[in-house]
């Protein structure tokens, strides 16, 4: 028998037949076979972070995995700690910024020096009110918690956590400019 083009193509054409037929037989027995693994029993559970934030947990002791525990609306499920201090922006702020005056930084530095002896740490977390989009409101509840958070450290003040809720989390509905005024504020958490 002569080897030429021709009879070298069929016979490469039906081996390459032969080969994937069994590589297909192998792989129907490889997903009908049982799979056991030992040792993968995740255990669910949620775990508190300090500064009182949930997660959820799978775990089987040597791996694990975590994610924060939110809401729909992306704000974390936190328990809430003591709440020992209340700032009105509108005492501390101007329209639209976050720098604090003078007279706001030394009350700030008196209030986190009182109770720096008997707090092990402090969260603040910023609001707003709704009057601007939630996006540029976000930001600006994070600037303004981290003025006040640079006060704080300043006197020595230890900071778990700085929070942004924008108009996320609001005190009173926000219907008149009354409401308004009280949704715009920092809070200080103190975890002890």
């Amino acid at each position: 028998m002569k080897m030429n083009a021709k009879n070298m193509l069929s016979m490469l054409a039906a081996a390459a037949a032969v080969v994937s037929l069994s590589t297909v037989s192998v792989q129907a027995q490889d997903t009908t076979a049982p799979r056991t693994v030992v040792g993968e029993r995740y255990v669910p559970t949620i775990w508190v972070d300090p500064d009182g934030c949930e997660h959820w947990v799978m775990d089987d002791g040597a791996e694990g995995y975590m994610t924060p525990h939110v809401l729909p609306n992306g704000k974390p499920v936190c328990r809430r700690g003591n709440l020992c201090g209340v700032m009105e922006t509108d005492q501390f702020f101007a329209t639209d910024k976050h720098y604090i005056s003078a007279a706001g930084k030394s009350r700030l530095q008196e209030f986190f020096n009182s109770n720096k002896g008997n707090v092990r740490s402090f969260v603040i977390a910023g609001h707003t009110d709704s009057r601007a989009s939630d996006e540029y409101n976000i930001r600006l509840s994070q600037r303004r918690a981290n003025a006040v958070a640079g006060v704080a450290k300043s006197v020595g003040a230890r900071i778990a956590d700085i929070r942004a809720y924008g108009e996320r989390d609001p005190r009173v509905p926000n219907t008149s400019a009354s409401n308004m005024a009280q949704n715009r504020r920092v809070e200080i958490y103190c975890l002890r």
